[in-house]
């Protein structure tokens, strides 16, 4: 007999799970900005240190995901996602309570780890474990935890900055993840691993971990090195280098973790290009204001200024959950990516156009990242059987999580380096960011029409039945390719 918890059959429990499992690390990401010298001096790290400290959180999260794609298959999903739970719990009390800098470090990196291992093993069950009329809900809350958290974050650094204190944001971290854990054993259902027959895909493990703490510590080390130093460059593009060798290995393997072969169509090609260029962008330029803006107001105040982007990304999530049954899904994703270079742009008047460019900026922001990754994801998803969503996210969240906390520390080089002042380099900077955004819509659009890419609404529920994808999605490059459609596509 399954061991089952009071509150295994509870929608609204399973939802609570999954928000408290989720929003504190990605709050506290965004959040550090203003806090993180108030941080150093308190625990006794550097600069450096400090950079370095979030740079492998960062890294640990990214990596996460490939990880627990891996430990689902061989071990008992729920028992692991208590277990990570509670190792999120540890590390945030050792973060919050840190008086050496070495137990800040561990904990913080613990906190990433664990938030990408739970998002792996509470997520997809949430999303393809209860009937489709309660799938557009789970869709509007993903995308308030994972962009909403993410919007909300300068808010809150920028109140504890205010205060001079930081460790009252970080207790209510270890709180909500406290809560996570006792909805983990009220939510509590038994299951099988995946397939305990399948091979350790020790090589895929090997290039995500090393690939992603290299990049990500050669990005780190820009705060006190130049660009083109050895400290700098050789791990960064040798980790990007694993990192794109970790995709081609899983698209040529026989019994990959990951399902490259069968993400390499059109929609799912689409959609991880608009999840990275969004991540990239909309990150790096919410860090380039919150620097640009930092000697001149008041950290409270600047943070202040960012509530447009949280009110803007619940809209959106509220948005792409009435229309997740709908054909507008893929074009939510387009139009979403577009709206954040539109974002970028205004940003580019910070330096001088006062309170009014931020609240317009960070408002246009919110909006394009709330309509872009979410949809994009689910365009990925859609197209393949929903047993494999698990190792869809995992692959989407890692790209993404490579593309949106890397970018930031080499756009923020760029603002103290280039144009022969601060204001002229962050303006270069943000203006990289909005060129980061098009080229992701014009590189989306030109995939979805060399495919001969149509829009459809999902069928759910043969989706959900496990009898096939929710869309059809044709092969990459159809048109140029003279290859016909699948049978269906379109039919929406």
């Amino acid at each position: 007999m399954r061991l089952k918890g009071p509150l295994s059959n509870s929608y609204p429990a399973a939802v609570a799970l999954v928000v408290c499992a989720l929003i504190p690390y990605l709050a506290l990401s965004t959040a550090l900005t203003p806090l993180a010298p108030i941080i150093s001096k308190s625990v006794g790290l550097s600069q450096q240190g400090m950079q370095l400290t979030n740079g492998m959180a960062n890294a640990a999260y990214a990596f996460g995901t490939v990880a627990a794609v891996q430990l689902a298959v061989h071990l008992r999903g729920r028992r692991m996602l208590f277990l990570y739970a509670l190792l999120f719990v540890i590390g945030s009390v050792l973060a919050a309570g840190a008086w050496t800098p070495g137990l800040f470090v561990a904990g913080h990196i613990v906190q990433g780890l664990c938030t990408s291992l739970m998002l792996i093993a509470a997520v997809p069950p949430l999303v393809i474990g209860w009937p489709s009329r309660k799938m557009p809900w789970t869709a509007a809350t993903m995308n308030m935890c994972i962009f909403g958290a993410v919007a909300l974050g300068p808010v809150i650094g920028g109140v504890q900055a205010g205060a001079n204190d930081w460790r009252p944001l970080f207790w209510v971290v270890a709180g909500i993840g406290l809560l996570a854990l006792i909805f983990v054993v009220l939510t509590f259902e038994d299951q099988e691993p995946q397939d305990r027959s399948a091979p350790w895909d020790w090589v895929a493990q090997g290039l995500a971990g090393v690939g992603c703490a290299a990049a990500f510590f050669g990005a780190s080390q820009l705060e006190t090195h130049p660009f083109v130093s050895t400290i700098v460059l050789l791990p960064l593009l040798g980790g990007l280098a694993l990192v794109v060798l970790l995709v081609v290995y899983e698209y040529r393997a026989e019994n990959p973790l990951m399902p490259m072969r069968s993400l390499s169509s059109t929609f799912p090609v689409a959609g991880i290009i608009v999840a990275i260029t969004a991540g990239a962008a909309s990150v790096a330029v919410v860090e380039l204001v919150q620097m640009a803006l930092q000697t001149k107001m008041s950290p409270t105040h600047l943070g202040m200024l960012f509530w447009p982007e949280f009110g803007a990304a619940v809209g959106t999530a509220l948005l792409f959950g009435l229309i997740f049954r709908t054909r507008f899904v893929a074009l939510m994703a387009f139009l979403g990516v577009l709206t954040l270079a539109a974002g970028a742009a205004v940003f580019t008047g910070v330096a001088h156009g006062g309170d009014a460019v931020v609240l317009v900026g960070s408002g246009v922001v919110g909006l394009g990242v709330g309509a872009s990754v979410s949809p994009a994801l689910f365009s990925a998803g859609f197209s393949l059987k929903n047993t494999q969503l698990p190792r869809v996210f995992a692959l989407i969240e890692l790209l993404r999580g490579v593309g949106a906390f890397m970018i930031g520390p080499i756009l923020l080089h760029v603002a103290q380096t280039v144009g022969g002042n601060p204001q002229a380099g962050t303006k270069t900077a943000i203006w990289i960011c909005a060129g980061i955004a098009l080229a992701g819509a014009a590189t989306s659009a030109l995939v979805v029409l060399l495919g001969r890419g149509r829009l459809q609404a999902p069928d759910l529920d043969t989706w959900l039945d496990g009898e096939g994808p929710a869309i059809d999605s044709p092969p990459l490059f159809a048109a140029v390719r003279g290859e016909r459609e699948p049978a269906g596509a379109g039919r929406r």
